[in-house]
């Protein structure tokens, strides 16, 4: 954490007492440890290269790891699944759903595939999630805002609201169009799996229905 020295005085019984200014949210850690002892060092701050969205996202998951217990693939892959506005559902014909999952997965750990009953007789639901790497500006800031809450609530120190505008900025321009490529792929896989004879339904699979499209 990075602050400013803005204080310094001597008190009578030679003790020191030095006031540090800080732009993060310091008040839950100060809370769990200001009753006792604490191992305190001060040195010049070095510009650090700044993180992208995506790479500030894992600093937050491995810290709430950390203090939580819990995997990080699973923080991370419960996030995504949490925040809502990053996924699409079609329906797949049954013996293709497995094939779109394996598929869908090879993408990366937050790419997920959740499936659930499809009123079209012999057609399956697939939710399919994309991950992180592909998300837009919005989706992105979604993410971010949930860990640092959960970050947050947990005592650990967060960036500053600017910061966190700068980086979705950044991050916004570096992938917009990137889901449109791995969207008209899920689309015709799921065209072609729901496709046993033709596309209008005279199979009794119906097609592909696109249930939902969530994106910003």
């Amino acid at each position: 954490m990075d602050g400013r020295l803005t204080g310094f005085s001597l008190n009578r019984d030679g003790t020191q007492n030095v006031t540090v200014t800080v732009a993060a949210d310091f008040a839950a850690t100060y809370d769990e440890l200001k009753d006792g002892p604490v191992s305190v060092e001060i040195k010049k701050a070095r510009k650090r290269r700044s993180l992208d969205s995506n790479a500030y996202a894992w600093v937050i998951i491995d810290q709430i790891a950390e203090r939580t217990g819990v995997k990080k693939s699973e923080v991370y892959r419960n996030a995504i699944r949490e925040i809502g506005g990053v996924s699409d559902t079609v329906c797949v014909i049954d013996r293709a759903v497995e094939r779109l999952r394996q598929s869908w997965q090879r993408n990366g750990l937050g790419w997920q595939v959740e499936t659930s009953e499809s009123k079209i007789e012999g057609c399956t639901n697939v939710t399919l999630y994309y991950g992180s790497s592909v998300f837009d500006s919005g989706q992105m800031s979604r993410l971010i805002d949930s860990l640092i809450q959960d970050a947050e609530a947990l005592g650990i120190p967060t960036i500053t609201p600017k910061e966190q505008e700068r980086m979705l900025q950044m991050w916004g321009r570096k992938t917009e169009g990137k889901q449109d490529g791995y969207r008209t792929e899920a689309e015709g896989n799921g065209s072609r799996y729901c496709s046993v004879g033709k596309q209008d339904g005279s199979d009794g699979c119906a097609g592909i229905e696109r249930r939902s499209k969530h994106h910003s």
